[in-house]
């Protein structure tokens, strides 16, 4: 399992935390993996989920630490979403 994957689940969990998140969203990170978030949690995982959110490292990186907008990311197409637009609005909340 990639480090990479193991911090950006930390990292996740830690925003996780204080929100309100009752979906299934999946990270899809190229050239690394994916990582699954509920609401009990983020993990390295690549199960199914409502709403999958893809990027590559440095974008998905720069979304956890808070230098680039979701929304921006995805409208510069930087990053795709394929599934629930909705639960990709939620996403995005929790991780502004």
């Amino acid at each position: 399992m990639s480090e990479f994957l193991e911090q950006a689940a930390a990292e996740l969990n830690s925003k996780l935390s204080a929100a309100d998140f009752d979906g299934v969203a999946k990270f899809a990170i190229a050239d690394e993996g994916s990582i699954v978030m509920t609401s009990e949690g983020a993990r390295v995982s690549d199960d199914d989920a409502d709403v999958t959110l893809s990027a590559d490292a440095d974008t998905f990186r720069a979304i956890l630490e808070g230098d680039m907008n979701p929304t921006s990311a995805f409208m510069s197409g930087k990053l795709s979403v394929d599934g629930d637009m909705g639960m990709a609005m939620k996403l995005a909340a929790v991780l502004a």
